[in-house]
């Protein structure tokens, strides 16, 4: 009779195994293609970025997704009035809160600054969470561009997911598993959400199927008449 002896599972090691596979990612939902036909009809050349509406705990977020939003769209060929000068006559009129802002009457908004459009954003989620000896950093953010007519001519929705990757190349199980906790740890004291949010805009603005189609100003666009 044989008998066949099977290996002791190692707890420590699948913990490990599992830590490892941890990766950066994103979300995993094709999106459906929408309708631009009142966009390319619109055909806005200026495009306004007033400050966010900001749903998540961290009074911080608003400043630093503003600042990230004008260079993708930009780069689609769009003249993007600078924020922080939008924001400074914004409160000069008296709108400091994203909230009350996005209340505002877009023609009222557009006829203030002489623009086209107005871009609107909204954060749903920026936080980071502990779990399972790593921490994911989540960013959820909407997106709604308006004609200076009020009309809404575009809208999209991106949540994007980081998973710190651990380099477990340690001597034992014990230390690998102590440099995730540590990796961890820094991540949810200081989690950067900044790459997560770039790539958000560049995903949306550029690359996305729903991405905007290219402004007056692309640069080396061959179909720019």
């Amino acid at each position: 009779m044989i008998k066949i002896i099977t290996p002791p599972s190692n707890s420590i090691h699948a913990i490990i195994l599992s830590v490892v596979l941890l990766s950066l990612t994103g979300c995993v939902t094709q999106p459906t293609k929408v309708d631009q036909s009142a966009l390319l009809a619109a055909a806005p050349r200026s495009i306004l970025v007033v400050p966010t509406i900001n749903r998540s705990l961290d009074v911080d977020a608003p400043n630093y997704v503003l600042a990230a939003l004008p260079i993708p769209i930009a780069e689609k060929g769009y003249y993007v009035f600078p924020v922080n000068t939008t924001k400074f006559v914004l409160e000069q009129e008296g709108f400091y809160e994203g909230e009350r802002i996005h209340q505002q009457p877009p023609e009222s908004l557009a006829k203030l600054f002489g623009s086209d459009a107005i871009l609107y954003v909204a954060i749903k989620q920026w936080d980071a969470k502990f779990a399972v000896f790593t921490t994911i950093v989540t960013v959820d953010f909407d997106y709604r561009l308006v004609s200076k007519n009020g009309e809404e001519l575009w809208r999209d929705n991106k949540r994007m997911q980081y998973q710190p990757q651990n380099n477990n190349n340690a001597a034992s199980p014990m230390a690998a598993l102590l440099t995730s906790v540590i990796n961890a740890a820094v991540a949810r004291a200081a989690p950067n959400y900044m790459p997560l949010t770039q790539q958000a805009n560049q995903e949306v603005f550029v690359t996305g199927p729903n991405a905007l189609p290219n402004g007056p100003y692309r640069i080396g666009d061959p179909n720019k008449k």
